[in-house]
This record gives structure tokens, C-alpha cells and sequence, in this order.
């Protein structure tokens, strides 16, 4: 069912359990997603999947399903040939699908849709998100982030997440985007140890969501589970909100070949560390499967 509390009253009264990857919940539903709109080009061709991944992950025990919008953008799709209009239809759809799988879901929890806003270096596909430094100005990455971030407000979530972000300046230019929508966002930075991708010491890149009303939390994802545990420390001491926490399985992409490596390492006996150092949103992102959010919705939930 829909909520009837917002997610931040959530956030204030413990744990709450995000979902886990689309990519790989799609690949492992047999849909090809070597494409440059990746997960967002069934967006146009098979809606239907999108719904069926989402109640995947509310049936295994998240609260929270973040849309199919990440690499979803006005310029990506002009790319396919795809006009502003259809393009602007089709973000929108991505946050009517994720409501479509709540309400399809047999649970008495409150669920939460958050719509996804991924990078600039996204729309690239060129894995710039693990870098960032795209030598563009603030107000020019604030001009390409505006555009979507009014569709996907417009479509009624619950949350904007501001997720992978690489870099402090692309950071800074989405937290000027978001003002004035009316709709709360959370901050999540792609992380390598204690700074940024692009290289900023984490204090700072956090520091810039301290003073952000629209912000309800903060925090990192898309990066290494071993990673994680300093990062909600800082996070949390540097900007005093709820800290989300969503890395990915531990394997690392090759944007080369698009495909992942090695072995995973993310496993629930880090959640209590984390849940204890102040996340309060706590998922997974790539190569994290509805096993391991069923998983940590039981650690959570004790």
C-alpha cells in the first residue's frame, strides 16, 4: 500500500529498507540491457518489466523502490530519436509504474516511491559517473538537471534521490536545481574511500546538504560495501540528518566491456554497523538482488 506518513517521519522512527538494483533485477528477468539508455529504454518497450522488478523488491521487503529514471534523460532520449514530449510522458510513466507495484504488493508496511536522478555522466554512458569532472560549469550541469527533476516532481513521489553523484560541483548544481519543486530529496554521492570519484574529501562534499531544507538525507551508494562504514560517520556528523546507504555488490563495472568483475563482499553482518554510525535508508544498488534486500529487511526488522 501507499504511505500515509511521509518518508522523512519514517526516517525519524528507525530503519527503513530501500531496494536493491533494477539492471541486474531486469537482466535476471532475461531483458537485454546492453543499450545506452540501459533500464530506461524499457521504459518505452517493456513497461510491464519495470512494474514486475519493482514489486519484486516490495514482496522481498523494501519500503522504498527507486524508479527506472536514472539514466532517463531529455538528451538521451533525443538520441534514440525520442522527442521532449514523449521523453517527458516517459519519465513520468517511471514513477507511475513504481506506484503501480506498490499498490499490487500484498504487505500492510508503508511504502515509498523515490525518483531516481542519476548523473550527467549517466547520460554519457560512458562510466563519467565514476569520475565526474565532466568540465562543465555548475550552471550548466544546474541547466541540464532542472528540466527532468520538474517532470519527475510533477509525477508525484515521494522522494527525489540525487544518487551517484561523483562530484561536489555536480552536487552543488543539483542542490539549486531542486529548489522551489516542493519535493523532499535525499544526496547520494558515488564514493572511492573517503572522497568524492572525482577526488573532494567527503566532509566537505556533505557539508553542502547540512543547510539544504529539502534535503532528508545524505549519504553514498553505487560504490563498495567496505566503503560505506566511514562514509555514514561523516555523513551524519557533518550534516546531522539520516544517512542513506545503498552501495553496490562489491564487484566493480569495466565500462569497457559493460560488464561487472570480481567477487561480492556485501553481506548483512555490515548493517548493524551501519544502522548504529546513523543510516537510517539502508539498500543496495548494483548486483543486489531481492535475496539480499529480503535479507537485510530481516536483519533490520529484527
Amino acid at each position: 500500500m501507499t504511505s500515509a506518513i511521509t518518508l522523512a517521519e519514517a526516517l525519524a522512527a528507525g530503519p527503513v529498507v530501500l531496494d536493491g538494483g533494477m539492471s541486474n533485477q531486469l537482466e535476471s528477468a532475461g531483458h537485454d540491457l546492453s543499450d545506452e539508455l540501459w533500464s530506461a529504454r524499457l521504459l518505452a518497450e517493456r513497461p510491464e518489466a519495470i512494474t514486475e522488478a519493482h514489486l519484486a523488491y516490495y514482496e522481498a521487503g523494501a519500503d522504498v523502490a527507486i524508479t527506472s529514471s536514472y539514466q532517463a534523460t531529455f538528451e538521451g532520449f533525443a538520441g534514440r530519436g525520442i522527442g521532449p514530449e514523449r521523453a517527458a510522458e516517459l519519465l513520468t510513466l517511471s514513477v507511475e509504474l513504481a506506484r503501480a507495484a506498490a499498490r499490487r504488493a500484498q504487505t500492510e508496511r508503508p511504502l515509498w516511491v523515490a525518483a531516481s536522478v542519476g548523473p550527467y555522466g549517466a547520460m554519457l554512458a560512458d562510466g563519467s559517473e565514476y569520475r565526474g569532472r565532466y568540465g562543465l560549469s555548475v550552471d550548466a550541469l544546474e541547466r541540464f538537471h532542472r528540466p527532468r527533476l520538474e517532470v519527475l516532481a510533477a509525477a508525484g513521489p515521494d522522494v527525489l534521490a540525487l544518487e551517484t553523484v561523483p562530484d561536489a560541483d555536480e552536487a552543488r548544481a543539483l542542490l539549486r536545481a531542486v529548489r522551489g519543486l516542493g519535493v523532499p530529496v535525499w544526496l547520494s554521492y558515488s564514493v572511492a574511500g573517503d572522497r568524492t570519484r572525482a577526488g573532494q574529501p567527503l566532509e566537505e562534499a556533505f557539508a553542502l546538504a547540512a543547510d539544504a531544507d529539502e534535503v532528508i538525507a545524505v549519504g553514498v551508494n553505487c560504490c563498495a560495501p567496505q566503503d560505506v562504514d566511514a562514509a555514514i560517520g561523516t555523513a551524519a556528523r557533518t550534516t546531522g540528518k539520516p544517512v542513506v546507504a545503498y552501495p553496490n555488490s562489491g564487484e566493480s563495472w569495466n565500462a569497457r566491456t559493460r560488464t561487472w568483475q570480481g567477487r561480492p563482499t556485501f553481506t548483512p553482518a555490515r548493517l548493524h554497523t551501519w544502522r548504529d554510525t546513523g543510516a537510517r535508508l539502508i539498500g543496495g544498488c548494483c548486483r543486489v538482488g531481492p535475496e539480499s534486500i529480503a535479507g537485510i529487511a530481516r536483519t533490520l526488522r529484527g
